[in-house]
């Protein structure tokens, strides 16, 4: 299934690269793909029930004893044989024994190939349709765990590229640590330093390793989570090269602009399909008055002693008709059922349909909140940037203390972070407002 852009590509040839490779080894993309075939395979199933069906029937029965049929052939025959004897002069008419006929066949054989063919019958059509519709649900099931699975690996990606440069931040604020601590120390051996302030530079290092530690196992975890939706090893590389100022202006673009083209999804385009299908099953119960008629035609031979030749073959050609004449209602019932079943799948669509519309309206929120939020992190960033520098001077100048260099910094890394951290949330709510929207172009 397509859909329509409303949402600007990244512009990143890596990331789509990264969802095509996603949509083409997720596992869970690959068990959908197996339903898809099997829903596939369900249909020329049921269209393959208008053909006809060749059969081969072959049966063996022997038995002795039971019932016997006394038939006095020689009490009838023989006076009359004896009479035509007679006027004859010759024994032209022998005398014949009576008969006892057994009930129970011998050595008695009955093989035919048996071909029957549908006539009439409304359930054949109402199942091709009902596998149609089955198919077209794994479809757009197939299409609405797409549109995740890329919605998935965009914020996936993005919290991995905001862990990566947290990354890049803290080990900074470590070699900034660290050079504190030297130049504390080294004013210290001169007579110029206080022993408070070699403490606190001790503290600011380690402080600012743990942070650096923390840091790294959020990003591993970023990288593993990221590799499991492409079904990779854990460790394996990811691309970090991405130009996130233009994904940023694009996002911004949807929030002054809006989306281009309002587009189904794909949820209620199942939910409709499921109501086809229950429409089309009340109809089916609501003919269950219509008489089923198949005809059938055998070519065999049957014959006792395993004798074949011309009087053991034989065809026959027949119809067989089948019609409901009374089931306790059960048809009724079932009628009723059906319109039940019919109507809880249109409040179902319903239902969907005003929660999608929430979803999106949120979604849409969310991003001009994100926007907002990074907005604001820029001026804190060059608020802290510039108050960083001015106590720094101040202290190399000896009018600031150790103590205020250090919070400085302190808030300077944080609002480093924080404005990465806004960054890739203003990304991963676009990306979830595209999953929203449904306006990511799918291949077909």
């Amino acid at each position: 299934m397509v859909g329509l852009t409303s949402i600007p590509a990244w512009g990143q040839d890596e990331l789509e690269h990264y969802i095509t490779e996603g949509l083409e080894h997720n596992i869970v993309m690959k068990q959908r793909n197996i339903t898809l075939e099997r829903a596939t395979y369900a249909l020329r199933a049921a269209k393959s029930m208008y053909l006809p069906a060749i059969a081969l029937q072959a049966g063996y029965q022997t038995a002795d004893g039971g019932r016997n049929i006394p038939l006095p052939i020689g009490d009838l025959l023989n006076p009359v044989y004896r009479t035509l004897n007679q006027l004859t002069a010759s024994d032209a008419f022998p005398m014949i024994e009576n008969e006892t006929i057994n009930f129970l066949p011998r050595n008695y054989y009955d093989a035919h190939i048996r071909t029957t063919l549908p006539l009439i019958n409304p359930e054949i059509g109402a199942n091709k349709r009902i596998q149609e519709r089955q198919v077209h649900l794994s479809e757009l099931d197939v299409d609405i765990y797409k549109r995740e699975l890329v919605k998935d690996i965009k914020v996936a990606y993005f919290n991995y590229l905001a862990a990566v440069h947290a990354l890049d931040i803290y080990r900074s604020a470590v070699d900034l640590a660290r050079e504190g601590r030297r130049t504390n120390q080294k004013l210290l051996e001169n007579g110029k330093g206080l022993p408070a302030y070699v403490q606190r530079s001790h503290s600011e290092v380690a402080e600012a390793e743990a942070r650096l530690t923390e840091a790294e196992v959020k990003a591993q975890n970023a990288r593993a989570y990221f590799n499991s939706l492409l079904n990779r090893s854990e460790q394996a590389e990811v691309d970090t090269v991405f130009d996130h100022e233009a994904a940023i202006l694009d996002a911004a673009a949807v929030l002054t602009n809006g989306p281009s083209t309002a587009v189904e999804r794909e949820e209620l385009r199942s939910l409709s399909t499921a109501i086809d299908i229950r429409s089309t099953q009340l109809k089916l119960n609501r003919r269950f008055a219509v008489p089923r008629l198949n005809a059938f035609l055998d070519l065999g031979s049957q014959s006792e002693g395993f004798h074949f030749n011309g009087q053991t073959r034989y065809y026959m050609v027949g119809l067989q008709l089948e019609m409901p004449l009374f089931s306790g209602n059960r048809n009724m019932y079932k009628i009723q059922q059906s319109r039940f079943d019919l109507q809880e799948a249109e409040l179902q669509w319903e239902q969907a349909r005003q929660q999608l519309q929430m979803a999106g309206t949120v979604a849409t929120n969310n991003l001009r909140a994100a926007w907002n939020n990074y907005q604001s992190s820029k001026s804190q960033l060059e608020a802290a940037e510039a108050y960083r520098r001015l106590i720094t001077k101040g202290y190399e100048a000896g009018s600031n203390s150790y103590i205020e260099t250090v919070d400085a910094r302190n808030q300077y890394t944080s609002a480093h972070i924080a404005l990465i951290v806004r960054t890739y949330e203003v990304l991963s709510a676009a990306a979830i407002l595209e999953r929203e929207q449904a306006s990511y172009l799918l291949t077909p």
